[in-house]
């Protein structure tokens, strides 16, 4: 053990201490250089993170503007299907309303041809109908135009009635005292097919019975025969 009177001591003693004071300034250089080091690459992870926060809160913006900009498609494309919704259904009720007024029209249609069947049957029969009391007139004034000197005259009526061409029959030959003197009888034919009197002159009484009965007996020679007979009756009172 060296003896603490040694006079080196003291330069040992303050090499030492400077040795291990450089050796501190090392661990204390090397120490701060890392920490610098650390703090650097603390600082480019910080700067690293916030970039990457900040590029996903732009991000995240981004994304919730198309969202809401998709929300907004979606919105005014459900409202225009809505819309062709309801015009589809207006076509449709359209539709629906047209082909009723087809089915309408067509039964319409329908009716009309069987109402002209009708009709033109009805024509035809009163046509028939107008041929034989044609024929009659005919048969009526050669009896009695050529033998008794009947005079037969077409006129045109007005009535509610009879309308259209009306004939008159005018008996002569009817009073002995006066051959010439004209007795008349006017009649024509309904809108149904039927014989109606319209007057006579001098009024005969009995003229509504002998209008039925010419109705149904179809018989107008038979009715001029009656009528005549009537009018000789009156010359007679």
């Amino acid at each position: 053990m060296m003896s603490i009177t040694d006079p080196n001591l003291s330069d040992r003693f303050a090499s030492a201490m400077e040795e291990i004071h450089n050796k501190q300034l090392e661990t204390y250089a090397d120490t701060i250089e890392k920490t610098a080091e650390l703090s650097q690459s603390h600082r480019q992870f910080v700067k690293m993170a916030l970039d990457t926060c900040l590029k996903k809160c732009k991000d995240d913006e981004l994304l919730f503007e198309t969202i809401q900009t998709f929300k907004r498609d979606l919105k005014q494309k459900n409202a225009t299907l809505k819309q062709k919704q309801n015009a589809l259904s207006e076509v449709m009720s359209e539709i629906q309303e047209k082909e009723m007024q087809k089915e309408e029209i067509i039964q319409k249609i329908e009716k009309l041809k069987e109402d002209q069947s009708k009709r033109k049957e009805l024509i035809e029969s009163q046509y028939k109908a107008n041929k034989n009391r044609l024929r009659n007139l005919q048969k009526a004034r050669l009896v009695f135009q050529d033998h008794l000197g009947l005079e037969i005259r077409t006129i045109r009526g007005e009535t509610q009635l009879v309308k259209g061409e009306k004939l008159q029959f005018v008996f002569r030959n009817i009073n002995p005292s006066d051959e010439d003197s004209a007795y008349v009888v006017t009649m024509g034919i309904t809108q149904n097919g039927s014989y109606q009197i319209v007057s006579s002159d001098p009024t005969l009484e009995c003229l509504p019975v002998l209008e039925r009965r010419l109705q149904e007996t179809n018989n107008l020679a038979a009715f001029l025969a009656n009528v005549r007979e009537e009018f000789i009756s009156l010359t007679h009172c």
